[in-house]
């Protein structure tokens, strides 16, 4: 198959596999194309499918990162499974330890099931590509292999973990949650300085998105426990810090440059018309593990932790955001400064504070510099195909880091420039994303 490399034969009968661990070729043997197919499938189903939200899609990349890791694990020398360490799991399906596995058609499996399902509105046509590349995945590892019972076996083992992660699914408060994101009995708050839908925003519809997400289970038990920050005390007053971190909005929005412009566009990731803000996190790991040139093991826990990053941020910032209903630049600028203002970006359907976008790639930056390092550069071209802006005379070209904090950090400012986040929600989410993302990394990885 091509852009699939060739699965290695199963052992000979003189190999003697480790004590405790299931028979087979191990993990890191394979190259990391596998795990890229589903990521990208999975972004592609994402971006082509109704009701799509930056909350609902990043719970669904924590549980495909997830299922990549518990799939490929038992293959893995120095890992071991996250079963007691994740909130609300006390059991995945194991592997035999006297049986031969396929590491990589468990993975497939898994992917397969769990994309459908998460994904069950998806049209017939997605479906049927989730469909072909399971299939087209398990004839080029499935057809090297002597022994179908091991095809067998390692399909099964997929599935069931992927049966196991969907049922566990249903139950953290997010299930099916693409079926009314804008609950009609949801009361904004009315207090000065709350943010309340604008009528010229990103949708059309006036009701807050997912306000009841934060209550959501977080996949890390500590993350369920983290204290609120605390926004800046409303006041009109100029000389206040309110005042002056709205008015530095507006007067940014005033002389924005061509490449600040380019900025903000860049990470606008409109659900309406991209893979997400958490799945442009997704594709960074998979930009990651394509220049690092990551073996199998390494890319299944990146997408593990990036998925589980992303999925605890937003629950994290839902919180936050709707604990505080605070307004977002364009409600105070035009009864403060500027009536006739408008942000470059147009303004999303829920409160400001902390910035989604900001946390979620705080957090990401975080798990992937302990992966790959604090000085690991790549070029971000997640974007390059979509075609030109012309009413903001933007067009998307690729974007080159020194770093991975670099990313989160001009994904946050992208925000402030985008006109729709004063500097408090950015620094803010920066901070939440790097405890969040530390939790993640916290977790016993290693045997």
């Amino acid at each position: 198959m091509q852009g699939c490399s060739s699965p290695e034969p199963d052992p000979e009968p003189d190999f003697v596999p480790e004590p405790t661990y299931p028979k087979g070729v191990r993990t890191n043997t394979y190259d990391a194309r596998l795990a890229v197919h589903w990521a990208n499938m999975a972004l592609r189903i994402t971006a082509g499918t109704p009701g799509n939200s930056p909350t609902y899609a990043s719970r669904e990349f924590g549980y495909l990162g997830l299922a990549m890791y518990e799939t490929t694990v038992y293959g893995i020398a120095d890992r071991q499974s996250l079963v007691g360490q994740l909130k609300g799991i006390k059991a995945f399906p194991t592997p035999k330890t006297d049986s031969v596995y396929n590491w990589p058609l468990a993975l497939n499996a898994a992917q397969a099931f769990l994309l459908k399902n998460l994904y069950e509105h998806t049209s017939a046509f997605n479906k049927t590509s989730i469909d072909s590349l399971d299939m087209a995945m398990r004839t080029a590892f499935g057809d090297t292999l002597k022994d179908k019972a091991v095809v067998a076996r390692s399909i099964a083992f997929g599935q069931a973990v992927g049966a196991a992660i969907y049922e566990w699914s249903k139950t953290d408060g997010g299930h099916q949650g693409y079926k009314n994101p804008f609950p009609e009995n949801y009361v904004l708050s009315t207090t000065p300085g709350s943010w309340s839908p604008p009528f010229d925003g990103q949708v059309a519809i006036r009701r807050a998105l997912h306000p009841y997400w934060g209550r959501n289970r977080t996949f890390v038990p500590a993350n369920s426990s983290l204290e609120m920050p605390k926004p800046a005390p409303y006041s009109t007053d100029p000389n206040s810090a309110y005042y002056k971190l709205y008015k530095a909005v507006y007067d940014k929005n005033l002389r924005l440059t061509q490449t600040e412009k380019e900025i903000a566009m860049w990470w606008g990731d409109d659900p309406s018309q991209t893979f997400t803000p958490p799945g442009h996190s997704y594709n960074l790991a998979t930009i990651t593990v394509k220049t690092a040139g990551a073996n199998l093991a390494k890319a299944v826990e990146t997408y593990a932790r990036v998925g589980m990053a992303v999925a605890d941020a937003f629950i994290n910032c839902w919180k936050c955001k709707y604990t505080y209903h605070n307004e977002r630049p364009s409600s105070f600028i035009r009864a403060n400064v500027d009536r006739t203002w408008s942000p470059f970006w147009p303004e999303p359907p829920f409160p400001a504070f902390s910035s989604g976008h900001a946390t979620q790639a705080s957090a990401t930056a975080t798990v992937l510099t302990d992966l790959y390092g604090e000085n690991f550069g790549l070029v971000d071209n997640s974007h390059v195909s979509r075609p030109k802006d012309f009413g903001r005379n933007v067009e998307y070209k690729a974007r080159t880091f020194a770093s991975l904090w670099a990313t989160a950090e001009e994904c946050a400012h992208s925000r402030f420039l985008g006109g729709i986040h004063t500097q408090q929600d950015n620094d803010t989410g920066l901070k939440e994303g790097k405890v969040i993302g530390g939790n993640i990394n916290a977790l016993q990885w290693k045997k």
